[in-house]
């Protein structure tokens, strides 16, 4: 079944304030959300955009065959749209990030190549590919490739080599959580399970600790972290976890309903909206 057109996309709209005022979440479109953050004000970016998967194909959901359809935001337009889609939001992350700004992008080989290209077009600094393996990955039904087990997080900055600004990289912690040996650039997490999901499900949801990672490398406390495609809020949720600030847009109403209530559920049960 195809998907439904895409509604139009939500004015910005604040649903979530933390009580000191420093961290949100809002109803909004990445365009009109990035547009509203000053430039060169954001510590790091770690976002999880549309993998453009929606090909009225099918997967393996819980044993079962379904569709891969999601929705009008996940339906690519096309190889020359879809680049050029991406390297317009990539140039507005570059426009708010600090000089030494860090910039995570997590996707599949359907939209990694293209990201990775849009970050060196645009003068960013690629400093890592991260394998995230799944243990327990969905069956291929197809039988006509390899099972997808797989998926890669881009590590970029936007300092460069040589230059006076330096990119954050927490190397001794790194080290001491991987048995005080230098990590490597291949992790291996579960996908979230119900835990992380009892607030409401998405259907790209990454797992906590994943992010969390990578926060925990490339951040300090109290830096600013921002997400353009919040989905189900693991982005925001890792960060304040980490006495880390957020900012986050989603474009979904409901998803972004989900967002606030794990938020809250997590970190502030007794807050009201």
């Amino acid at each position: 079944m195809k998907p439904q057109p895409e509604a139009p996309a939500p004015r910005t709209r604040v649903v979530w304030t933390s009580p000191e005022g420093s961290s949100s979440f809002s109803c909004a479109a990445q365009e009109s959300f990035l547009a509203g953050l000053p430039d060169e004000s954001v510590d790091c970016i770690w976002t999880d955009p549309p993998y453009l998967l929606s090909n009225d194909g099918s997967t393996c959901v819980a044993g079962r065959r379904r569709s891969v359809n999601k929705g009008g935001w996940d339906r690519s337009q096309g190889t020359a749209a879809d680049h050029a889609w991406n390297l317009a939001w990539l140039a507005e992350c570059q426009r708010v990030l600090k000089p030494a700004g860090a910039l995570w992008v997590s996707g599949t080989l359907h939209v990694y190549l293209s990201v990775g290209m849009a970050m060196q077009e645009l003068g960013f600094r690629i400093l890592n590919d991260i394998v995230w393996e799944k243990p327990n990955p969905p069956p291929n039904l197809g039988c006509r490739c390899f099972t997808h087990a797989t998926e890669i997080l881009l590590w970029a900055t936007k300092a460069g080599r040589g230059g006076k600004h330096k990119h954050v990289f927490n190397y001794e912690a790194m080290k001491q959580a991987n048995d005080n040996r230098q990590m490597k650039n291949v992790w291996r997490f579960t996908a979230p399970g119900s835990e992380e999901k009892r607030s409401g499900r998405h259907p790209t949801q990454k797992p906590l600790a994943l992010v969390e990672r990578c926060l925990l490398a490339t951040t300090h406390p109290g830096d600013l972290v921002v997400d353009p495609f919040s989905g189900s809020g693991t982005t925001a949720v890792a960060a304040l976890r980490l006495g880390r600030r957020f900012m986050g847009g989603e474009r979904d109403p409901g998803y972004a309903r989900l967002a606030v209530k794990r938020i809250k559920a997590e970190l502030s049960p007794d807050e009201e909206t």
